[in-house]
């Protein structure tokens, strides 16, 4: 949407009068600051912002955020947002969902979002566990977790969010941490300024049910060698010391090390986020510790005419070429006869 507002806005003009109730110590509390502060750098008037929520702690964020809000139903988030945005092309419409409300209840709404690439931000906190209804295993939660539903641990395959939004025909995909508020912030800037549907997904840690579940990688004594962070047009490199990066073997991808077997920085691959082609982008959305470090950042962002735009047009279209031009040509038109 156009940016139209000249008004400067600060973080703490998105902040609400309502108590934050989430538990001390959450990841949400940080990604709340982070969407603020997102909100505040965009140059949008406030009553041009809609949140959406679902059912789940994660949910909550709508009462947090001094701007337009409605706090659904479990799963509906999505059909929410999308009849909002769609009746509304004008709004700035972010939807606020975990991983249980949007991939378990909420999945079948969310894959024909992502399908129809509706102007909508979706940040998708994802905990890998139920915490609102108190610890059962989600979706997400990684196969032989033990739960109060999986007591000998769960023996599903979790779903990966990436490979579910690109599979799906998504445009935008990006992940970051909760506790990188300086990350989040700038890829919730880049998810805004996006056209389409853009699916955020936030690695969070509940530190009730699934304490710690994300320190393998996020601890900061590993997260530099276990994770890389990918900037569009630039050389996939990572490490604490900077001196590992990802390179195209055959048709995988490689982790190596610079300055071993020749490798220079100008043999690595570079991050091409817009490339309409997912096949890179596939791989990186599904990296994962030991073998790979987990990306964060934004990984496929490609242009396309969203849902909205082509429905507008199409109205345009029928109502330029149709005959019926009011409810006189309609009842006079067909087959007519007097009595």
């Amino acid at each position: 949407m156009e940016e139209t507002n000249k008004v400067q806005y600060t973080a703490k003009d998105f902040k609400s009068d309502q108590e934050v109730r989430w538990c001390p110590g959450c990841g949400d509390h940080a990604i709340l600051a982070a969407v603020q502060k997102a909100l505040a750098e965009l140059g949008i008037p406030k009553e041009k912002f809609a949140f959406v929520s679902g059912i789940g702690c994660s949910s909550r964020l709508p009462y947090y955020m001094d701007t337009y809000g409605f706090h659904g139903i479990h799963g509906r988030g999505s059909a929410i947002a999308s009849g909002v945005k769609v009746a509304n092309p004008g709004l700035s419409v972010w939807q606020i969902s975990g991983d249980g409300d949007s991939l378990a209840i909420g999945g079948n709404h969310f894959i024909h979002l992502v399908r129809r690439n509706i102007d909508i931000n979706l940040i998708l906190f994802n905990n890998e566990i139920y915490g609102l209804t108190k610890g059962q295993y989600s979706p997400t939660s990684q196969k032989g977790l033990s739960t109060k539903t999986s007591p000998y641990g769960t023996v599903e395959e979790p779903f990966q969010i990436g490979e579910l939004v690109i599979g799906s025909k998504g445009k935008f995909f990006a992940r970051t941490v909760d506790s990188n508020v300086a990350l989040s912030t700038g890829i919730y800037i880049e998810a805004a300024k996006h056209k389409g549907t853009s699916v955020i997904e936030v690695l969070q840690n509940c530190v009730i049910f699934n304490d710690g579940i994300h320190d393998e990688i996020l601890d900061k004594e590993v997260r530099d060698d276990r994770t890389i962070v990918l900037r569009h047009g630039e050389p996939m490199i990572f490490g604490k010391e900077k001196d590992k990066g990802l390179i195209l073997d055959g048709l995988k991808l490689k982790v190596v090390k610079l300055g071993e077997s020749g490798i220079t920085p100008d043999k690595l691959l570079v991050h091409d986020a817009h490339e309409v082609n997912p096949g890179i982008q596939y791989m990186l959305a599904n990296m994962r510790y030991p073998l790979y470090p987990v990306a964060l950042g934004v990984i496929r962002a490609v242009p396309s005419v969203t849902y909205e735009e082509a429905l507008v047009d199409q109205i345009e279209y029928v109502k330029a070429s149709s005959p019926i031009k009011c409810v006189d040509d309609l009842l006079r038109s067909g087959s007519t006869w007097e009595v």
